[in-house]
């Protein structure tokens, strides 16, 4: 009888130890209410996210009747998205906009998202809209993941917490030549008990096009001091037929030098599929675009050195290390490679948000790409 409870004792740890690793990433117990938490959320119904100040602007039909639900962004402007104060977390970002409707223009490569963690100057995050929020090249599709999820319009979810100690401040800018609308809502907690380390979120939009032949792409460029590699949202413009991804990821951490700690397999390995790449998607992991181009274009034949008609494939592809965690102590960098099967050097045209966790202040993120380079070469996928 003892040893039987013993059993159900142990059994009842494990299932008690998987139901904590199943909770949201912020780690909040869905039943805990005696704490000092605030919730509070922004929109233009709410700018500033006060208790009482929402829902106070007027439409045709009154007050408080949805008066303000969106916000014009002219083409060379900058809106805020919020400014807050205090220690919290955004949980949650909410967006759509008319944005994805041009097939003529790629506004999602052209407005642009920044945020800025605790008083730091240059941004800690600095991406594309639509890379940011889990679409490459532009174009948005459905699907879902353990940090996004996208609707069939151009609806924008995501679920990575933002943990700050002082103040966070989003901004979106129009660097495009043409006027958009934009919905949004930022859902924040405050009153939380965040150390000065805590790790601030980091996102970093990087586009070669084409990568340097035997040069391995970088997804994150090197970081210095503490950190946490969350993962990318990669894009890839085929410039060459045949198969591109025998490449493999790399992660150069705490002192690697020629080789790596870690060390992946393949390009679509990394992405947790195989042989080759599929229209997939999981949580973690998966291919949510995999597009030909109806044109066909002139291309090299590397391995036959003779120039062929081909269409071009636009493949969108992710990996988030949330349940497989990739901490650095002193110094980090991550890298993909380009190479063909089998085997061959290639260059094609490559595209990564990428996402981490590292204390402010921090490093700026580099050069961020000009409207003219985040957008080239994307009509034959928008406009086919």
């Amino acid at each position: 009888m003892k040893l039987q409870h013993a059993l159900l004792s142990l059994a009842s740890l494990l299932l008690l130890q998987v139901s904590a690793t199943a909770q949201p990433p912020q780690g909040d117990g869905l039943f805990d209410v005696d704490n000092e938490i605030i919730s509070r959320s922004i929109s233009e119904e709410n700018p500033t996210g006060e208790p009482g100040e929402g829902g106070k602007a007027a439409s045709q039909i009154g007050v408080g009747r949805k008066g303000a639900p969106r916000f014009e962004l002219k083409a060379g402007e900058t809106h805020q998205l919020c400014d807050i104060e205090g220690s919290g977390t955004i949980r949650h970002i909410w967006m759509t906009g008319t944005w994805g409707r041009s097939r003529e223009i790629p506004m999602l490569r052209s407005v642009v998202i920044r945020g800025y963690w605790d008083g730091q100057e240059h941004p800690s995050i600095e991406c594309p809209i639509g890379d940011f929020m889990g679409s490459a090249h532009a174009k948005s599709v459905a699907y879902q993941s353990a940090v996004h999820s996208t609707g069939e319009k151009e609806a924008f979810n995501f679920w990575l917490p933002m943990p700050f100690t002082k103040r966070a401040r989003f901004t979106l800018t129009n660097e495009g030549d043409k006027d958009c609308t934009v919905y949004y809502q930022i859902d924040y907690t405050l009153n939380e008990d965040h150390s000065d380390t805590v790790g601030r979120l980091h996102t970093n939009f990087r586009r070669a096009n084409p990568t340097t032949m035997k040069e391995d792409f970088e997804l994150m460029p090197k970081r210095t001091g503490k950190g946490r590699f969350i993962g990318s949202v990669m894009g890839i413009r085929t410039l060459h037929p045949g198969w591109w991804g025998e490449g493999e990821v790399k992660v150069y951490m705490d002192g690697d030098d020629e080789y790596p700690t870690i060390c992946g397999t393949g390009s679509e390995d990394y992405v947790g599929l195989s042989y080759g790449i599929q229209n997939t998607t999981h949580m973690y992991h998966g291919c949510s675009l995999l597009e030909k181009s109806k044109e066909k274009f002139e291309q090299l034949d590397i391995p036959k050195n003779e120039k062929v008609n081909v269409p071009m494939s636009y493949i969108s592809m992710y990996r988030w290390h949330l349940p497989d965690p990739i901490y650095w102590k002193k110094e980090c960098r991550v890298t993909i490679q380009q190479i063909g099967c089998c085997y061959y050097e290639r260059d094609d045209d490559w595209t990564t948000a990428s996402f981490w966790y590292e204390p402010v202040p921090s490093e700026p993120l580099g050069p961020f790409p000009s409207e003219e380079e985040r957008t080239a070469d994307l009509k034959p996928l928008l406009n086919p």
